[in-house]
């Protein structure tokens, strides 16, 4: 479903979907970026407690390397969690790369200070086959409010008080009117906003793989809406959504803002 959704936002590229530990690199054309992002549920605090099929979605960064040894390519770009520098293979990975000649550039990102209107900390790493890491010098933006994407005549609302309510629910949602008035973000889940409610003011927290963020107007509230998901994502109003809300979230929740990774390219032109 992810593969048939990016052709039919990008139909001119090719798209192979595959498990990328049967994946054939000859088949691949030669290139001189290659931009990866292994699966991060391995890595993550979001997920909560270790699952069996981590070591599997872990294992997914070994095909970065395998990729690399067989086409070389100039500039390698790698996205992930900033938990992904704490693997316990994560020496050993690097390792591997700088066996194959790259030297590694890791940086910290917030997807906020690029101008994405969302609070968004990922790792990159970028691999140059030079002597010495590049240096990557990264533009700060002014920083984009929820606000700018929060459509209030927008989604299905239903009352705060409403029977069944969470406790847990009220709570945020009080702690939310104290310190912000009548409209404000609420997360369903988490520490820090999720005790005290989120201004609109500032960017929204980080976009999560499953619905997390209400909006509350006075004494109703409702979940973002896809479209608003969308937008903190700092993907274009036209870029195709699948139709089916939960999916889209998911799918969302796993990408990476267009931004973030325009501005390390450009950083890394002028770097290299």
């Amino acid at each position: 479903m992810g593969c048939c959704r990016y052709a039919s936002n990008h139909p001119d590229a090719q798209h192979v979907c595959q498990d990328l530990h049967q994946a054939d690199w000859t088949q691949v054309p030669a290139h001189d970026l290659l931009m990866a992002s292994p699966a991060c549920q391995g890595h993550t605090h979001a997920r909560g407690k270790e699952r069996s099929h981590h070591d599997a979605t872990r294992s997914t960064a070994w095909a970065v390397v395998s990729a690399a040894e067989y086409h070389r390519p100039a500039y390698v770009m790698v996205e992930n969690v900033p938990e992904f520098a704490r693997w316990a293979l994560y020496p050993a990975w690097c390792a591997a790369m700088s066996a194959l000649g790259y030297a590694l550039s890791p940086i910290i990102l917030d997807a906020a200070d690029l101008g994405v209107p969302q609070h968004r900390k990922r790792l990159f790493i970028v691999g140059t086959r030079s002597k010495h890491p590049v240096e990557l010098a990264l533009p700060v933006f002014a920083h984009v409010p929820a606000l700018s994407f929060v459509d209030f005549g927008a989604g299905k609302w239903a009352p705060v008080n409403r029977p069944g309510r969470s406790p847990r629910t009220l709570t945020r949602v009080a702690a939310g009117r104290r310190q912000y008035g009548s409209r404000f973000l609420a997360p369903y889940y988490g520490s820090g906003s999720g005790e005290t409610g989120r201004c609109l003011s500032r960017p929204i927290g980080t976009i999560t793989t499953r619905d997390r963020w209400s909006v509350i107007d006075g004494d109703c509230m409702r979940m973002l809406t896809a479209d608003e998901n969308r937008a903190a994502m700092a993907f274009p109003a036209e870029y195709r959504l699948p139709e089916n809300h939960r999916l889209a979230v998911h799918m969302l929740g796993n990408a990476v803002p267009p931004p973030m990774t325009r501005e390390v390219i450009n950083a890394l032109r002028k770097a290299a």
